[in-house]
């Protein structure tokens, strides 16, 4: 991005991801921006009392965010919340941070994702219409939904409709090992040595298909997502996953 570009932007619609305090009245604030990706912002002074953007800062709410510099770290100058969102709440709310933590953590900085924006949208609306009192595992689908899209945008497709050697389409009654830097094998062509994520066709096409009715594909589509998402994280831990497995929900 050429810095004249960085210097200065005015309404860009963009998330807040994280904020943490700096110094004593101000914040740091990792953004999610749709034309410029993940841009860190100082909002100065926004820990006084009578601050303008105090308020408007929230996690999981649509903004309009104008700012400047041309350092990695750049200045907030103003905050608009855009409403329509409704608030996360309980699993949902724990699902949003979940996300944020994902592209915290995979997500460079100055990389813009159009697509990738607009599928957060989508997803967080998804979670806030999605009813815990019915089945807990539409939850899961919503996340599995979001990973494979942002592995996708970031570079990492995969092959979920087609055998990573020989090109065969995914047969549905076959059981697959799902190597990470390949694709899906035939079980039993796989050797003894190789590692990966046993799953059926079925579950495969599904994946394809964004579709996860079915119980095992909900079961193993998290297996697979999650050895994918660990492969890329690499040394990091997500912080949010460990607290989703303590309440034993996704």
């Amino acid at each position: 991005m050429r810095s004249s570009e960085r210097s200065r932007q005015e309404a860009q619609p963009a998330y807040v991801l994280h904020s943490y305090p700096f110094r004593e009245t101000s914040l740091v604030v990792e953004m999610f921006s749709r034309n410029h990706g993940r841009v860190a912002l100082m909002a100065r002074g926004a820990r006084r009392p009578k601050s303008a953007v105090r308020g408007v800062l929230l996690a999981f709410q649509p903004l309009l965010l104008s700012w400047f510099g041309k350092s990695e770290l750049r200045t907030l100058h103003h905050a608009e919340w855009q409403g329509g969102q409704p608030q996360l709440q309980g699993m949902a709310l724990i699902c949003g941070f979940y996300l944020n933590e994902l592209l915290l953590r995979l997500l460079p900085r100055d990389d813009p994702h159009e697509q990738l924006f607009h599928d957060y949208q989508d997803t967080l609306r998804a979670l806030a219409g999605a009813n815990p009192e019915t089945d807990n595992r539409n939850f899961a689908a919503i996340l599995r939904r979001f990973e494979k899209h942002l592995l996708k945008e970031l570079g990492y497709a995969h092959a979920f409709e087609h055998e990573a050697e020989s090109g065969q389409p995914i047969d549905p009654a076959r059981s697959y090992l799902y190597l990470i830097e390949r694709g899906p094998m035939p079980l039993e062509s796989a050797s003894s040595g190789q590692s990966g994520v046993q799953l059926s066709g079925k579950t495969l096409l599904d994946l394809a298909a964004d579709e996860y009715g079915d119980p095992v594909t909900l079961q193993q589509s998290k297996t697979l997502m999650r050895t994918l998402i660990n492969h890329y994280l690499g040394d990091h831990s997500l912080h949010t996953r460990q607290l989703l497995r303590d309440l034993h929900q996704l």
